[in-house]
């Protein structure tokens, strides 16, 4: 669990909350203020991430083993797993690796199959292989209503306080020693090999699984969900949020907890 940071609040059974590339724990601070008085919830920065340090290799599979560290170090035996973005990409790896430790999952809309990344974000990911990404990214550090005209203004329906975003998403990355670079080797990791690899095992998964997913998402579109449905025995239902963007667990977080509490009861 070295270098690993982390939210814990609240008691009772356990959710753990995944976030994807560029984000951090802090998406997920509005589901956690519904649910924390009636569950424990973790939410983990994954490396490089918020509080997290980084790591020499961010591919996916190597972020689900740091989910796998975490568990293991506060003893999460049994947990509510929910995930969105490239977050539910390593919940999937997560839960082929260790189904025994999943009591639910839930995947929002995230990255699948062959959609990894989706072709909307794959201009950015050739910034970052271009060596671009961390100087324009660094902008907005300065200048956090620039934020709208990236994937981020993509990713939500309205950006109400980019200062507040810049500060928990890009600034914990980007003031880390080396964080710029290392942000593009993130990108430039993500990879459909990883999740084609997976649905052999994805088609045996019983874990009783919910998708719940945005309809107005250029990134990931609706149809995957349906995908998820088709491959994973334990999906029960698939539900949509209509106009839901990306980030919905954050901005529309009212819309999802009903889903989660009526899934998890």
């Amino acid at each position: 669990m070295d270098g690993i940071s982390y939210v814990d609040v609240g008691d009772g059974p356990v959710s753990l909350f995944v976030h994807g590339v560029g984000t951090s724990s802090y998406l997920w601070r509005n589901v956690i203020a519904e649910f924390r008085d009636e569950r424990r919830c973790v939410a983990i920065d994954l490396p490089l991430h918020g509080g997290s340090a980084s790591r020499d290799d961010l591919s996916i599979p190597a972020l689900a083993g740091a989910v796998e560290e975490l568990c293991a170090g506060l003893g999460l035996d049994q947990v509510d797993l929910v995930a969105n973005d490239t977050g539910g990409a390593v919940a999937q790896v997560f839960a082929v690796r260790h189904p025994e430790r999943l009591r639910s999952l839930t995947l929002t809309n995230c990255d699948v199959h062959t959609n990894t990344p989706p072709d909307a974000f794959k201009p950015t990911v050739e910034l970052a292989a271009g060596g671009e990404l961390a100087a324009l990214t660094a902008v907005a550090l300065e200048q956090p209503e620039l934020l709208v005209h990236t994937a981020f203004g993509d990713g939500y329906e309205r950006i109400e306080d980019p200062a507040d975003l810049v500060d928990h998403y890009l600034r914990p990355i980007l003031d880390k020693p080396g964080g710029g670079q290392a942000f593009e080797r993130l990108l430039t990791s993500i990879d459909a090999e990883d999740m084609v690899a997976i649905e052999p095992q994805l088609a045996e998964l019983t874990v009783p699984t919910l998708v719940v997913w945005g309809t107005g998402d250029v990134f990931f579109d609706v149809s995957w969900a349906y995908w998820l449905r088709d491959t994973i025995p334990g999906v029960k239902e698939v539900v949509e949020i209509e106009g839901g963007r990306l980030f919905f667990p954050d901005e529309r977080a009212g819309e999802l907890v009903p889903h989660l509490r009526r899934f998890w009861g």
